[in-house]
């Protein structure tokens, strides 16, 4: 079909709007909805995460400990296996500044870790193909959360303590004061605090509320690749988690988790993604999103010869992150009764046990359980007084 000659061609951003018109149009009788749960819509969902205690900054590693004990004992009271040990091999070239810092955290915090020539890298994982100067790490305590399984168990734990769990429900309007009131499509809510953790729509619910975040929502394209001869890379072969640390042909960090989810398909993605509107995360995928993948399958076909160099299997999720990649856990400057958590930049999930204690303590007015410095808006010199 030709374009008229008075219109434009339109563009993926003129698409993704009109395709908002058209629903928006097709739905105006019925009142706006926020999604059921489970959802694909924003940085949870999927079936596994990867945990991990090897960071470089302290203070994630020393949040770790406690996180796992948290997991184990969720686990422990859902009767279903949450976590599984399988390590975490990171990638680097010998000299590269974030190993070394990584591995001198491992070592300050107690943490069992191997330093891996790439001879005995070969030795001890065949299918992992190294290039000139790089070697491994081997985090002992890595592995996999399976993430849908988690939530499902804490959702379920807040029912059991008798909270509720209100899917569907768009928020409108929150009204700060005392109760604050949050008004959503269905109902009001009020309460004597409230924990804002909305992820990619923490700026549109804090404008209102005269205060703009510097968060960034990416959308991440997360891949899956097919062994050639299957199980090579599964958790029955011990093939562990991996982290490649700004190899070549990758200027950001690749991720990948051993075969498990789909079956004879390993996880492998990059560490970066492209500027989306939440509400436009399914429009056509721009040029930079295959860029993205044909850095991972370069990756792939240099690092894991025995994967398939082309993905069999192609998603998305959306990455909220701060200019640091730290997360901000923090009360709201004027409302001290508002907590924000936001900005968990694509690491977020293992950490959750502790976040969710920390927003708690914030929000009781209890001193928190760990320095919050490193999360404070503060720390973000534009957010002065003129974004209140």
């Amino acid at each position: 079909m030709g374009v008229p000659a008075n219109r434009k061609p339109e563009g993926r951003g003129e698409l993704c709007r009109n395709r908002r018109r058209n629903v928006s149009r097709n739905a105006a009788d019925q009142a706006p909805r926020q999604f059921f749960l489970p959802h694909s819509r924003g940085s949870s969902h999927g079936q596994s995460r990867i945990i991990r205690r090897a960071y470089p900054e302290d203070f994630y590693t020393q949040m770790m400990e406690e996180c796992y004990q948290i997991w184990a004992q969720l686990e422990h009271e859902a009767g279903t296996q949450l976590h599984r040990q399988t390590g975490l091999l990171l990638l680097g070239m010998k000299e590269n500044p974030e190993l070394k810092t990584i591995q001198a955290t491992l070592s300050r915090q107690a943490v069992e870790h191997q330093c891996l020539s790439a001879e005995e890298l070969k030795q001890r994982f065949p299918n992992v193909r190294l290039a000139r100067g790089e070697v491994g790490l081997l985090d002992e305590s890595g592995g996999v959360l399976y993430a849908d399984k988690a939530l499902r168990a804490l959702q379920d734990a807040i029912r059991h303590l008798g909270g509720l769990v209100c899917d569907g429900e768009k928020v409108m309007e929150i009204k700060p004061g005392l109760p604050v009131m949050v008004k959503t499509t269905s109902r009001s809510h009020q309460a004597k605090s409230l924990i804002i953790t909305a992820g990619p729509w923490t700026n549109q619910l804090l404008r209102p509320l005269g205060i703009e975040l510097p968060l960034q929502t990416l959308r991440i394209n997360v891949c899956y690749w097919r062994e050639k001869v299957p199980g090579s890379y599964s958790v029955s072969q011990a093939f562990p988690c991996f982290l490649g640390l700004d190899l070549s042909p990758a200027p950001h960090h690749i991720y990948g988790l051993p075969s498990g989810e789909y079956p004879g398909l390993m996880k492998v993605c990059y560490h970066h993604g492209n500027n989306v509107d939440p509400e436009e995360r399914d429009c056509p995928e721009a040029f930079s999103d295959i860029q993205d993948v044909q850095i991972l399958g370069r990756f792939v076909r240099d690092h894991l010869p025995d994967l398939e160099p082309k993905p069999a299997v192609l998603e998305h999720c959306l990455y909220t992150n701060t200019p640091d990649e730290h997360f901000i856990l923090d009360r709201h400057p004027k409302y001290d009764n508002i907590v924000i958590g936001a900005g968990f930049s694509g690491h977020g999930f293992k950490l959750s046990p502790v976040v969710g204690k920390i927003l708690y303590e914030l929000s009781m007015k209890l001193k928190p359980s760990y320095d919050l410095t490193p999360f404070r808006m503060s720390r973000f010199s534009g957010l002065g007084k003129a974004h209140l």
